[in-house]
Parts: C-alpha cells; structure tokens; sequence
C-alpha cells in the first residue's frame, strides 16, 4: 500500500495547497497509524490529526508511533460515531473490507467544503463476484467480468451519494480511482442540494458505452465523472514518496482521463472477440483513430489494455473492424 499512501500525501498537499498547517483531521480506522502519520507529517497541512482505533492491541502500537509527533492524538474509540472534536477538514476511512458501517458517521464528522477519504477492499462483493451480497450491502446490482472493478467504484460512490443526501449534504469526487485490489475515493463534501447527483441504472438495451453484460438493469451507479480536472491537474508526485516512478505514471494516467469523463472502457482483445475480428487492433492504433475522428479516447487507469472514449459503441466497432486489416503489422501491435 506504499503507493497508494503516497497518492494521498500528495492529494492532501494538492488539495490544502501552500501555506502554515491550519487544517484538522480524523482518521476513523487508525489501526496502527501509517496512513495518518504519513499525512501528518508529510503533507504540512494539519494543525491537528485525531487517530481512533477500537481493537486494543493495534490501538498500543498506535500510541507508541504517535509518541512525541506534534499535532497527533490517539483515542481509544469506535470510528461508527463522530467524535467530540468534529467538525474536521479532513476524515479518512481506510478499513480492512467495507466503509459502510464507518460512512455516515464520516460525513457527519467532515465540515461543508473538507473531504471525505474511503477505501473499499471488498472487492469480491463490489466486482460483482457475489452479487447477492452487492445488493444486500450497497443496495446495487453490479457489472460484472472485467468492468466489475469500475463497476464497484461506481457503486460505492452511489452508495455515499445517497447517505449524504440523508444527512443534507452532497458530494462531488476530486480523485476516485482503481488500484490493485481495492477502489479508493476523496470526495468533496458539500451543503449544497442544488444539482441532483448523476446516479442512475444502465440498461443494456439502451445504453450506448461498452457493453456492461445482460439482462439489466445494472445500478445504481455514480455516472458522474470520477476525477476534477483542476484536483488531479495540481496532484504531484510528493517529496519522499515510496514509489515515485509508480506514482508519477499513475497519476500521468489520472490526467488523461479526467478530460473523458466518461463511465467504463474498452479493450481492444475484448472488441476483437466479440467482433470476430482476426486479431485485437494496437492500442496507439486505434487511440489515433478515435482521435482522427474528432473524439477524445485516453488509456485508462483501471485496465492495462483499456481505452476510455467518448465516442459512441457503433463508432469504436467501426473503427476496429477497419483497423483488422493487412495496413496493420504485428510489429505495430508489438510496439503499441
């Protein structure tokens, strides 16, 4: 997860932006510190950080890795309540499975304008390989197979929607992403009710991205955009970051798609599969070609081989069964 904690150091210092630490922070599931300490100490922008963990034998370690950090209190505490202290700037929820029991208290606990911070690693249930389950927790019916992973993000997104809109607040995601085995999420917090939220269903018959699978419908689903331009375009890689190379080509990828806000990809393999194509176009190929024709296609962060694009499916279809000729070599591929 050293990749990951570095992203948020470096959101938190995009976010807070230069100046003297004067924000507070809440990290709901402490556990034994990491995340916390790193944003404390790295990003310069708390004043304070309050760190709660129930389980007695993590919460000793977390008082021993917070012994003479300035600005850092550990409590012995549930992270389902707000604590005495909120409002904060910043709440961080980080636990091992689902955010859901930790969800409404974090929004409760966050001021208008802070953000919320929520990592999901119950992916078996988000991706749709127990959709049962997805429905009994999150109250969606997933995407499932190779979009699962998307799907979830989606999911969890909708699912902190509509607990916001309970508690009369909205959201609006500034850098939500897939990563390895988990989804991860810092969303706005906001008073404002004004614009409903771009939750809704997909249904196969009419829903014109990349083929999500029947029967449906498949939702609710965030169908907003999952990435601020302006947030992603002020993140950089922080000053001692664990992995650099990793997190400067990830977040490279971040900017791309913030300009395609658009729901899922494509992959040319799959394309090629369900076209009857001889062979998969090369991504540079068929990005150029989407490009060639006046929409914006990117590679995406959520698959390796995946383009995300705002053209219509009868357009990408196109362009594939045109790349599927002899103009095409395998060099091209093997270089793409």
């Amino acid at each position: 997860m050293a990749a990951d904690r570095d992203l948020g150091v470096a959101f938190v210092r995009a976010w807070a932006g230069p100046g003297p630490a004067g924000l507070s922070g809440w990290e709901a599931t402490a556990a034994t510190g990491v995340r916390g300490l790193r944003l404390l100490g790295e990003t310069g922008a708390f004043r304070s950080f309050l760190f709660t963990e129930s389980h007695p034998t993590a919460f000793a370690v977390l008082e021993r890795n917070l012994a003479g950090r300035a600005g850092g209190r550990a409590v012995l505490a549930d992270g389902r309540a707000p604590p005495p202290e909120a409002p904060f700037d910043y709440v961080d929820v980080d636990p091992f499975g689902s955010p859901i029991p930790f969800v409404r208290a974090a929004l409760d606990a966050v001021r208008p304008g802070g953000v919320v911070a929520l990592t999901a690693t119950d992916m078996v249930v988000l991706a749709g390989a127990q959709p049962v389950a997805t429905f009994r927790r999150y109250g969606a019916r997933p995407v499932r197979g190779r979009l699962g992973p998307e799907s979830g993000l989606r999911i969890l997104l909708a699912y902190v929607a509509r607990e916001a809109r309970a508690s009369g607040r909205s959201i609006r995601p500034l850098l939500a992403y897939v990563r390895d085995h988990h989804v991860r999420a810092y969303v706005e917090v906001s008073a404002d009710l004004g614009v409903p939220d771009p939750v809704g269903t997909i249904d196969p018959a009419t829903w014109d991205g990349p083929p999500v699978g029947e029967p449906g419908p498949f939702g609710p689903l965030w169908l907003g955009p999952l990435l601020d331009p302006a947030a992603v375009a002020r993140t950089e890689v922080p000053p001692g970051a664990e992995r650099p190379e990793e997190v400067a080509r990830f977040l490279d990828r971040l900017r791309g798609e913030a300009g395609v806000p658009r729901p899922f990809y494509y992959e040319p393999n799959v394309i090629a599969g369900r076209l009857g194509l001889r062979a998969p176009p090369s991504l540079a190929s068929f990005l150029a070609a989407l490009i060639d024709r006046g929409y914006r296609a990117v590679r995406t962060h959520a698959r390796p081989e995946g383009i995300r694009t705002d053209a219509p499916r009868a357009v990408v279809e196109a362009v594939a069964r045109e790349l599927d000729g002899p103009g095409q070599s395998q060099n091209a591929r093997v270089r793409a």
